[in-house]
């Protein structure tokens, strides 16, 4: 019988691990070497969508995910940390068209919400973009999607486990599992202590193959770093996540915007001594972009520059449920965690506690030959 669980990581996986958890009547521990939310949870673009993702069963567990979001939302007063303004995407050239429309056929042949809108119409939508910035048609516009705000979810989650009981242990790192008879038997920390396990979660995100190789098991990952730009608050309003070919940015809280393009991930570079910066004319580069597009955002200037890791397993697909060979011990570990984490994380809690999840994790187990070959 499983009574308590120890949950290894407090980002978004383990703190909806931990509030689910603890919701069906288990006594947790959540671990973390850092802060709650201090690792890439705290360093994320956080677009919930299902935007594009294959194969099936990803899109329709990304469509879970998103509905979940939903949910929590309309059932906390104060879950406004999830933000549903749609997304808007343009190409800026014929192979980049090409592949937008193959996007749209794609999503609307699943049954996901998309259309398409004319320059005035996007306008409507977003009326502080530069009209120029435009194309007269061919903007793709996913009304359902949106973002969230990763900490204010994990506070609102953590707060939910700790009112069921929950012990949330910050700044102590795994150090060790203790593995006995097929079945992880205690968790070790850099503290020195001892916590005896009836299961454990590995929700640790750029670091669950560390975590896994403790067990004695190899989890191929490719993590990726992110940058995300965020100015100071402006007198503009952007109400959405945007795609334009030259910068994608979303609302980042009290005025604040958040810019990011797949060229400033390269500029950022880790010294020896394992201090990561981003290249300041990188940074530069992304405001312009941003400024291009949002005239009114040339009053602004940089706040802060985020730099997270990307836990992104061998194959692509999350990571999910209980191990064959060691089934106490569990994964919980994706990109798009900020999509999947309330959804998926509730399924891996309810498989720990003995519900029967082989219909929604069958395709994201751990022994799937597709993750074995990376």
């Amino acid at each position: 019988m499983v009574e308590h669980v120890v949950v290894i990581g407090a980002g978004v996986y383990g703190a909806a691990v931990a509030a689910a958890l603890t919701r069906r009547g288990a006594r947790v521990t959540v671990v973390d070497a850092g802060a709650p939310a201090g690792g890439t949870s705290g360093a994320t673009f956080s677009w919930v969508n299902s935007c594009g993702k294959r194969p099936r069963s990803y899109h329709d567990l990304n469509v879970a995910g998103m509905a979940a979001h939903r949910r929590l939302a309309a059932d906390v007063p104060h879950g406004d940390w999830y933000h549903e303004g749609g997304n808007l995407e343009w190409a800026a050239d014929d192979a980049g068209r090409a592949e937008l429309r193959g996007k749209v056929a794609g999503v609307l042949d699943y049954g996901y919400e998309a259309r398409w809108l004319s320059r005035a119409e996007a306008l409507r939508l977003e009326p502080d973009m530069d009209p120029a910035g435009l194309p007269d048609d061919e903007i793709a516009y996913f009304p359902r999607e949106g973002w969230i705000e990763p900490v204010r979810l994990i506070g609102h989650l953590l707060s939910s486990a700790v009112a069921g009981g929950a012990e949330p242990v910050a700044y102590d790192g795994v150090t060790g599992l203790e593995v006995t008879a097929g079945m992880v038997r205690a968790v070790w920390l850099a503290s020195g202590r001892r916590l005896l396990a009836d299961a454990v979660v590995n929700c640790a995100g750029p670091q669950a193959a560390a975590i896994a190789e403790l067990a004695g098991l190899v989890l191929p990952m490719r993590n990726t770093r992110g940058v995300l730009v965020s100015t100071s608050p402006v007198a503009v309003s952007p109400s959405r996540v945007i795609h334009s070919p030259h910068v994608h940015l979303r609302p980042d809280g009290g005025g604040r915007v958040l810019l990011h393009t797949h060229e400033i991930d390269g500029a950022a570079h880790v010294s020896g001594a394992g201090e990561i910066s981003v290249d300041p004319s990188a940074v530069g580069k992304v405001v312009e972009a941003g400024r291009a597009l949002y005239p009114g955002l040339r009053a602004a200037t940089v706040e802060g520059v985020r730099v997270g890791e990307r836990p992104i397993p061998g194959d692509g697909l999350p990571v999910l449920g209980r191990v064959v060979a060691l089934p106490n011990f569990h994964f919980a570990v994706s990109h798009s965690g900020a999509t999947l984490s309330v959804h998926a994380g509730d399924l891996v809690a309810g498989e720990v506690l003995g519900e029967n999840q082989d219909e929604a994790l069958a395709a994201f187990r751990f022994e799937r030959p597709a993750l074995a070959a990376r």
